[in-house]
């Protein structure tokens, strides 16, 4: 993880479960008798990840209903604290300067645009095409004051589209980040989550935790997965680039690597790709961007 990710080593649970009481009801002890909880179940680790939130991110409220993914904090910090060092080297910005970040896909949890505006204290917009997802991270984000200062949700009406109808005439922005759909259909998706399910160990009833891999239909798969939603991103990305200094997305898998750096040598961008590794996850961020001489 990043070093200066403040999750990189154990979570102290008692301080966490001490600003959401709930939590408390799924600390269980490991073999080595510490206190954790079962990462298998869907309601221990919204309750995990709602404790950060309210614990370290002053954030005043936070709600997510069942079915919708639950983002993993830890993993997500890294990401921006990644955008912010490579944005802040390449632009000779300072790293403590009010970025404007679009989060492309922000879904009902919105967490890169809380953690934005909470952690770094950047303006951020956040695009969602789930009209009930945009219902959803508006309350969250109407309950506490400084996120109503500096986020903002935007809704794509037209699903052909990533940037175009987000992005207005005249604005600029110093970054994007995307968490792309994973899966190219839903059986693939499930196939997914059965195989996270069966890398757990210890894990309560499967009806129950498999709901911590699950999430709506634009949340997890689209059509061509990963790697066309990425290559997407990519074609339209040259429309805005007087407009965006840095795009950026997650890699999931390695295999679409060569798949997106052909789509980006064709774009005619420059990119850099910065691996992330979180416990026995390996992952990976590419940026691109397009220099002024470049046509």
């Amino acid at each position: 993880m990043h070093a200066e990710n403040p999750y990189c080593k154990r979570y102290d649970l008692n301080r966490l479960a001490a600003h959401y009481a709930d939590l408390k009801n799924y600390l269980v002890l490991n073999p080595a008798g510490e206190a954790t909880i079962d990462f298998g179940s869907s309601k221990a680790v919204y309750a995990l990840n709602k404790a950060i939130l309210l614990a370290d991110f002053n954030v005043t409220d936070y709600h997510l209903p069942q079915g919708y993914l639950i983002p993993p904090i830890p993993g997500r910090l890294d990401y921006l604290l990644y955008i912010r060092d490579f944005v802040s080297e390449k632009l000779g910005m300072d790293v403590d300067a009010e970025f404007r970040g679009l989060d492309i896909g922000t879904g009902a949890n919105g967490i890169y645009c809380i953690l934005g505006a909470q952690y770094f204290k950047w303006s951020m917009i956040g695009s969602e095409c789930d009209a009930k997802a945009i219902g959803i991270v508006k309350a969250n984000i109407q309950a506490t004051k400084t996120l109503e200062d500096r986020v903002q949700v935007r809704h794509q009406t037209n699903k052909s589209f990533l940037f175009k109808g987000i992005i207005q005439s005249g604005e600029q922005f110093d970054f994007t980040v995307c968490n792309p759909p994973f899966h190219s259909t839903k059986e693939e998706a499930q196939r997914g989550s059965r195989r996270k399910l069966n890398n757990l160990e210890g894990t309560s009833n499967t009806d129950e935790l498999k709901l911590n891999f699950e999430g709506q239909a634009n949340e997890l798969w689209c059509n061509g997965g990963e790697a066309l939603f990425i290559k997407r991103l990519i074609k339209e990305s040259v429309l805005f680039k007087d407009q965006v200094r840095v795009f950026t997305s997650l890699v999931a898998k390695t295999d679409n690597l060569p798949k997106i750096e052909k789509q980006l040598k064709k774009a005619k961008a420059d990119y850099h790709i910065v691996p992330m590794d979180q416990g026995n996850k390996t992952s990976r961020i590419i940026l691109w961007w397009f220099d002024s001489e470049t046509e």
